[in-house]
């Protein structure tokens, strides 16, 4: 464990990568501090099935502007820019094509409500723009879960509106996660190494860590929101307007389940099928996604925080449950677990990413801020229009590094 350092990055997330190979390839001495054993934070690819399965973000939202669409495209890995299932119909048992088209006029309907509302009552929440007594409002509502991981409710108008989105999604075949892990590549990282007290009390920071202490110049939070408002003593003095900023950004929840498909060619690739349309508490089935005979179930907000509590089996056991309604009994006996990632039960990440409740919109920009150019901070939860996005963090990590290079330049 190096005990002086110029720069220490704390999270080995998005945020972190970025922040520590820009200061890396700077020449900066610095050092990537990440609690678990490995790099990616809330963006993890896994490879055990023998798929590559992105557990945590999965989609380059905004993909032409997107940095990690560049950084995988330069790795060799493969941009697949196959337009995503909810972008158009799919053919579905109780679901016609006809209701998804007045589906998708509704929910196009309610955001543009919320973009024009959000400007001039942006701390009113979301749930104002529906439309009373329309049929479709339970499942904007499911699909407000997947966007921001909790319900219209629970997220201010300002929050949706200032989220930037071109409307261009796509993926990596082999893994989101794995390009943003391979982009820490020669990095000087420690692993397994929890900060548990950053001390801004003297001429050099004292980092606090899980294996002994490290002394820097300055540091980059890239902790996730939950961690800083769930940890008062991190901050030596407190730093109150910080741990308040944190907590007024709450980690919403998007759990993904996989599961494998047997006789799979019976659906179109990349096709989509809702769980139920009348309700908020439901899932959203992408099937075959990328052709493979696999099913990547999505599930959000409090229907993903409940389900959590009986683990995976949970997860599991509510899809065969959708999935036979839809498909019939038989359907059950093709269906087996391939994996999944609770993130709300993370202990370094406690929840998917952020949202900015009524109250809470100026919260981001008061998270962001400096302090002394000694402390920066960086995270989705950081990014003022491109949040809840690996891109968000990318961006954001960026932003601090080039402030400490400042910094370090005045």
């Amino acid at each position: 464990m190096t005990s002086e350092i110029e720069v220490a990055v704390i999270g080995g997330g998005a945020a972190g990568i970025a922040a520590a190979r820009r200061l890396h390839d700077a020449g900066v001495d610095c050092l990537l501090l990440e609690a678990r054993d490995r790099l990616g934070g809330r963006v993890f690819t896994d490879t055990r099935s023998g798929y590559p399965l992105d557990l945590g973000a999965g989609w380059l939202h905004s993909a032409n502007v997107n940095p990690w669409t560049e950084i995988a495209a330069k790795q060799g890995k493969t941009v697949d820019k196959a337009s995503p299932p909810w972008m158009r119909p799919s053919p579905q048992p109780k679901f016609s094509l006809d209701q998804q088209r007045e589906f998708r006029a509704a929910s196009s309907a309610f955001f543009e409500r919320v973009d024009a509302a959000g400007r001039q009552y942006p701390d009113r929440p979301s749930s104002d723009c529906l439309e009373p007594g329309n049929r479709w409002n339970p499942l904007i509502g499911s699909v407000c879960t997947y966007i921001a991981g909790a319900e219209p409710e629970l997220v201010a108008m300002g929050d949706f509106e200032r989220y930037r989105d071109t409307e261009v999604n796509w993926r990596v075949l082999e893994g989101y996660g794995a390009a943003v892990v391979a982009h820490a590549q020669g990095l000087p990282v420690i692993f397994g190494c929890e900060v548990t007290r950053v001390d801004h009390s003297g001429v050099r920071l004292k980092i606090e860590t899980s294996k002994g202490a490290v002394a820097a110049a300055q540091a980059i939070i890239t902790l996730p929101s939950t961690i800083i408002a769930q940890n008062e003593n991190l901050f030596a003095p407190a730093m109150p307007d910080k741990t308040g900023a944190a907590r007024g950004l709450p980690l919403g929840l998007a759990d993904k389940l996989f599961i494998a498909l047997d006789r799979a060619d019976e659906f179109a690739a990349d096709s989509r099928i809702y769980g139920a349309t009348d309700v908020t508490e439901t899932a959203t089935y992408h099937m075959r996604p990328f052709g493979r005979p696999v099913i990547e179930a999505y599930f959000g907000g409090r229907n993903a925080w409940a389900l959590e509590q009986g683990g995976e089996r949970a997860f599991f056991g509510f899809a065969v449950r959708q999935l036979t309604g839809i498909l019939g009994n038989d359907f059950g006996k093709r269906l087996k677990p391939l994996g999944m990632h609770l993130w709300g039960a993370d202990p370094f990440a406690r929840g998917s990413y952020s949202y900015a409740p009524p109250g809470h919109v100026t919260d981001r920009a008061k998270l962001a801020a400096p302090v002394d150019d000694r402390l920066f901070f960086a995270g989705e939860a950081c990014s003022l229009d491109f949040f809840t996005t690996a891109q968000g963090a990318h961006r954001t990590g960026i932003d601090a590094a080039d402030a400490v290079l400042a910094a370090r330049r005045a």
